[in-house]
């Protein structure tokens, strides 16, 4: 079964009440890899704790386990949310060892990476039973219109998982957040940069407005 079945035919989640009316909240950041995830994580762990989250790289599939920061607290100035960050492995249809191989490593370590991001992505595709709410982190200097990307909105709308997409990297010359606004209008699209921290305070309002 390949990792889009599995993200298809995933348990059934339960169904709890979901985010809207709880003080506390479980937030699963998602996306492709290499959109910018784990530098959010930690963007939003660094302004409210002081700490970092994760391990950033340009190697594909940096983050190959579930990182999680709990009792994070948010406030935008009339009230505050609690929240428990997962900052989840790149989701990707298929892993293959030569993408590391490409990078410099030594084809056993390669295979071994490829393995593990293949696991990292199952047990992200699982977590989505206990996520209250979804951060989709798209890189917005590559086109959105891709069969991960949908297969994952796809996959948040069927389980009514609330979502606010990030188009991230707009420090970036070429970025293009407008593709992503009109590629998924249905849904509240936030431009940010999450290594320069630039419109982190519009991220935080869209996380109140879709998460409190």
């Amino acid at each position: 079964m390949g990792i889009i079945d599995i993200f298809r035919r995933g348990r059934l989640a339960k169904w709890l009440k979901r985010i809207f009316g709880k003080s506390h909240a479980r937030i699963g950041i998602y996306g492709p890899p290499n959109s910018g995830k784990t530098t959010l994580a930690n963007r939003l762990t660094k302004d409210w704790t002081g700490d970092e989250l994760g391990t950033v790289s340009n190697i594909p599939h940096e983050t190959r386990r579930v990182n999680k920061k709990e009792n994070l607290v948010i406030n935008n100035g009339k009230g505050s949310l609690e929240i428990d960050i997962v900052d989840t492995p790149g989701i990707a249809t298929k892993v293959d060892y030569r993408e590391f191989v490409e990078f410099g490593l030594g084809e056993d370590e390669a295979r071994v990476r490829a393995k593990e991001a293949t696991e990292g992505v199952i047990e992200a595709i699982r977590w989505l039973d206990d996520i209250d709410g979804v951060l989709l982190v798209l890189d917005a200097c590559e086109d959105p219109y891709t069969q991960v990307n949908i297969t994952i909105l796809g996959n948040l709308e069927a389980r009514s998982i609330p979502v606010l997409v990030v188009a991230n990297k707009i420090d970036l010359p070429q970025s293009s957040p407008n593709a992503i606004i009109n590629a998924f209008p249905q849904h509240r699209v936030v431009q940010i940069s999450a290594l320069d921290g630039k419109n982190m305070d519009t991220l935080y309002e869209g996380m109140f407005a879709c998460f409190g």
